[in-house]
């Protein structure tokens, strides 16, 4: 059995090199270069030559170019902003080898700064986990912009043990900028649905949401970083509405 890796990639000069660095293990690397105006091709190069250059408006699409794109038996998926650590590459060798389902979920250790945060995340605002190593044509993505949605087929493997390191965000103001950056999206994609929802039913969300995060899923262990995770998750879809409803720009 041979394996993939898979890397969609924007604008990511600054950490696209150390990703791809520990991503050696891999059988091929295949990235894709969305919309790139900086040396994030010239870096890529340096370590595949199996590029796949385009502008995509979506997501979901540019991720199943680079899924299509891949060679082998498995494909495992990861972000610029994520690492591989040398006991996640030997799993991940050794579950394409041996499984016999269709796809694992990776746990995932969140960092924002120079801090692990791994309790609260969840509810469009982060992953705890995700199924990230999977069999060729087992996983497609949906057509959004922001969290497509996800077709799975074939039975779930367990879990693995080792746990990728996401650098999810550099500070809170990076946690704001992408907060922004979400909920702009997702206000897109409301609006081409035709149907946005009503700011009631976002509002009871807000509060259902937030105790997931803060409580069920343990932010509140993170201190003052859990509770902004879980404000963020709870108020994304009432922002993602009122953008979807009152925002007038023409890019909108």
């Amino acid at each position: 059995m041979t394996l993939s890796a898979l890397v969609v990639a924007h604008n990511e000069e600054s950490r696209l090199a150390a990703c791809l660095e520990r991503l050696r293990f891999a059988d091929e690397i295949v990235v894709v270069l969305d919309k790139c105006t900086d040396a994030s091709k010239a870096i890529a190069r340096q370590f595949t030559d199996r590029l796949i250059e385009g502008a995509w408006e979506l997501e979901g699409p540019r991720r199943n170019a680079g899924i299509d794109a891949c060679r082998s038996d498995w494909i495992v998926e990861i972000d610029a902003d994520e690492h591989v650590t040398p006991e996640l590459a030997e799993e991940l060798r050794s579950v394409a080898q041996q499984s016999g389902f269709a796809y694992h979920d990776i746990p995932v250790d969140n960092w924002i700064g120079t801090r692990l945060v791994r309790h609260g995340w969840g509810a469009s605002f982060g992953k705890p986990a995700y199924p990230g190593l999977f069999r060729k044509g087992v996983k497609i993505w949906g057509n959004q912009r922001v969290h497509p949605a996800l077709t799975l087929t074939g039975r779930k493997g367990p879990t693995l043990s080792n746990r990728l390191q996401h650098y999810v965000d550099r500070d809170i103001s990076d946690m704001i900028r992408r907060f922004d950056g979400y909920t702009s999206a997702r206000a897109k994609d409301l609006r081409d649905s035709g149907d946005i929802g009503s700011g009631f039913h976002n509002v009871r969300r807000i509060f259902s949401r937030f105790f997931r995060c803060y409580v069920s899923r343990g932010g509140w262990r993170e201190g003052g970083l859990g509770f902004l995770i879980a404000l963020f998750a709870a108020l994304y879809p009432l922002v993602s509405y009122f953008k979807a409803k009152y925002d007038t720009s023409p890019d909108m």
